[in-house]
């Protein structure tokens, strides 16, 4: 027989080994191919970094055309749920209690001012508990008040800062959806997940059952035993990369921009450095409990909280964004926000798939020298 065909049939050999204890295993089904699913519905219906009907109080005790257009603007956005107080003192009370998350005074003798001096002040208190979501309440009630004055400049009215003009525009996102930012971001998430702790029971599962001696006296070769490990949970990890993009085009109708071909090679490099990383922890842990804990801690609390899917990185400190560097799925998640929302751009794409090329032959070479000294 020849060495290539010694070699295919020892490499399938393992592989068959791999697929009979996976059925064996239907975790390692669920994992790959159910929880993606279940994941990006938790993510993609129950977690909004976009409040709506959020609770606001309206103090006002002046009926004019300028202050019912006003008004008007708070209760025709999808953003408000007003309630309407005479009081200042009145709305600071429903604030302090948490029943409204801020309040829009509209002071008595708004119309006379606006029509003297083309300025009339809006005061807009809101609740700061919650930095990120007061930002935002408080950048909706500009839009707000910046829309009434649009439409008093299209009456031809006078309208404080009338000379200004403001054209804005949201570029990539244009609905301002923030799932069509939380779902390519999920699949970071996921494949850190079924590549991380998939691969990093793999062979330690082998020394606590006992069969990485019988394993070791085969004639496989390193590379053969590492394929042989490997190959099994690409597979799964890129079905379920494939089950998270259909999920994210056809149930969350989020855009494809680029190209899939390079979305697919880039997610293969990621799961490579995802699978290395996991099977590294697997070559150093002989006992599955405190491999699936190095992972979790390891791999997935980092991809986290240090990729940029959720929190911005930008706003943490120097030392966080350098340590984050080297997260792969820092870098795959912002291959997936520009696949998805911007297109192929390649000043983006190519550094990024730099980097996990690199970190997936840095871990792939440490598991290979592990195994090596394992096996000696």
């Amino acid at each position: 027989m020849t060495m290539n065909g010694s070699f295919l049939m020892r490499l399938r050999g393992l592989l068959r080994k791999e697929y009979l204890q996976i059925i064996r295993d239907p975790s390692s089904i669920l994992l790959a191919l159910v929880m993606p699913l279940i994941m990006l519905f938790l993510f993609g219906y129950g977690v909004s970094l976009n409040p709506t009907r959020i609770q606001v109080a309206i103090v006002t005790t002046e009926s004019s055309p300028a202050v019912n257009d006003l008004v008007a603007r708070f209760e025709l956005s999808p953003y408000f749920a007003p309630l309407f107080v005479t009081s200042a003192n009145e709305a600071q009370k429903l604030v302090s209690n948490g029943e409204v998350d801020g309040f829009i005074n509209i002071r008595d003798g708004f119309t006379r001012d606006l029509v003297k001096t083309g300025q009339a002040p809006v005061q807009v208190i809101v609740n700061g508990i919650d930095a990120n979501r007061a930002r935002l309440i408080a950048g909706y009630a500009r839009g707000a008040i910046e829309k009434w004055r649009e439409l008093r400049r299209a009456r031809g009215e006078q309208a404080a800062y009338a000379g200004v003009q403001i054209a804005s525009r949201i570029r990539f996102n244009e609905s301002n959806e923030s799932r069509f930012f939380l779902v390519p971001g999920l699949i970071a998430l996921i494949m850190t997940l079924i590549g991380t702790l998939l691969t990093a029971l793999v062979i330690a599962r082998e020394w606590e059952r006992g069969t990485m001696e019988a394993i070791l006296v085969t004639p496989l070769r390193l590379h053969e035993l590492l394929l042989g490990k490997l190959i099994p949970y690409y597979i799964l990890g890129m079905l379920g990369m494939l089950i998270s993009v259909a999920g994210g085009l056809w149930i969350f109708n989020v855009p494809l921009r680029g190209s899939f071909s390079l979305l697919f090679l880039m997610s293969s490099l990621f799961l490579i450095a995802s699978l290395g990383f996991g099977l590294a922890i697997s070559a150093a842990v002989r006992a599955q409990f405190v491999a699936a804990q190095i992972a979790i801690l390891a791999g997935f609390l980092p991809a986290f909280f240090l990729s940029g899917m959720l929190f911005d990185l930008e706003s943490t400190p120097r030392v966080i964004q350098w340590v984050s560097h080297i997260i792969p799925a820092r870098h795959f998640v912002a291959i997936s926000h520009t696949l998805f929302l911007a297109g192929n751009i390649t000043s983006v794409l190519w550094p990024a798939a730099a980097a996990l090329t690199v970190m997936a032959a840095v871990l792939l070479l440490i598991v290979r020298r592990k195994l090596s000294k394992r096996l000696e």
